[in-house]
């Protein structure tokens, strides 16, 4: 990042406590991501994931480009009723139709805008770059509007999708600046390359069930705790996170534990998760095809424990 780029951005130092969960983070607790060039080699690349295990790369993104994206998006969001038309597309003011946090795959996949941000340009030749080989995204796109009130629970992602690829990874892409009041990504300082998470954790399947227990489908959110005081405390490390722009992005692999901070502020924070893996692996069913089934019904499996 450039002299004139970090202008304006609050460091986490100076922000004091935040809250995530309704929970208070204490500052002593709290670190920056560490930035990434996005001009970087390719094995700097790597190592950085390797290290950290996630990539901050602020500015990768054309503020124009993200801009025309949220007026698109934005634009669909306002036609259901969910956010303010008159307040787009640089204020994303929520509607009484969106009281919590809405994902909508179909609006992503109706945006044009949004496809070619994610899926084509300098998104997909990063991965491609990263991964040597021709890549494959998940059709399924988690595209977020995250009105005030309380962030994501701490998680890892390949809870939720680790049917397919093993070699499968997130590119989070705000769309909307996200400071701290907002609700930006939280990431478990070296959460990654815990054997809790490694072993144990990161191998289970969110739409499987022990039916030889009497379980329930869907019993279980995916998430490593509804605590992420508590949880850092077990675990160890310290949340990282940033004063995000629109532009920004984070790469991380599916053991990375993330969350998000709670919405303080009177706006929506918009962003989506979109995923990468080599062509030549095989695809979680869960998140393909021009339907896919996501953890509806369908994608309950009992087993036995």
């Amino acid at each position: 990042m450039t002299e004139s780029e970090s202008v304006g951005r609050t460091p986490v130092a100076s922000a004091g406590s935040l809250q995530a969960r309704d929970v208070r983070l204490d500052a002593a607790h709290l670190g920056e991501l560490r930035r990434t060039d996005p001009e970087a080699g390719v094995e700097d690349l790597h190592r950085r994931l390797d290290e950290d295990g996630y990539l901050y790369l602020p500015a990768f993104h054309d503020p124009d480009d993200v801009r025309a994206v949220r007026a698109d998006v934005g634009g669909r969001f306002a036609a259901g009723g969910l956010l303010d038309s008159s307040a787009l597309p640089d204020r994303l003011v929520a509607t009484e139709a969106l009281p919590q946090p809405s994902v909508r795959a179909d609006i992503a996949r109706a945006s044009a805008p949004l496809t070619e941000l994610l899926y084509r340009g300098r998104t997909l030749a990063l991965h491609e770059a990263m991964f040597g080989e021709p890549v494959a995204h998940l059709d399924y796109t988690w595209l977020r509007v995250v009105p005030p009130g309380p962030g994501t629970k701490p998680h890892g992602d390949g809870v939720f999708m680790n049917r397919g690829s093993q070699r499968l990874r997130t590119t989070w892409t705000p769309l909307s600046d996200a400071g701290f009041d907002v609700g930006g990504l939280i990431i478990l300082e070296g959460s990654h390359h815990l054997p809790e998470i490694t072993d144990d954790y990161g191998r289970r399947d969110v739409d499987s069930y022990c039916e030889n227990k009497g379980e329930a489908p869907g019993a279980w959110d995916g998430s490593i705790s509804h605590d992420p005081a508590a949880l850092r405390e077990r675990l160890g490390g310290r949340w990282l996170t940033a004063d995000f722009r629109a532009g920004d992005i984070i790469v991380f692999g599916m053991f990375t534990v993330h969350g998000s901070l709670d919405n303080t502020s009177d706006q929506v924070r918009m962003s989506t998760d979109s995923r990468y893996q080599p062509a030549a692996d095989p695809a979680d069913e869960r998140w393909i095809g021009p339907e896919p089934i996501a953890h509806g019904p369908d994608a309950k499996k009992g087993i036995i424990c």
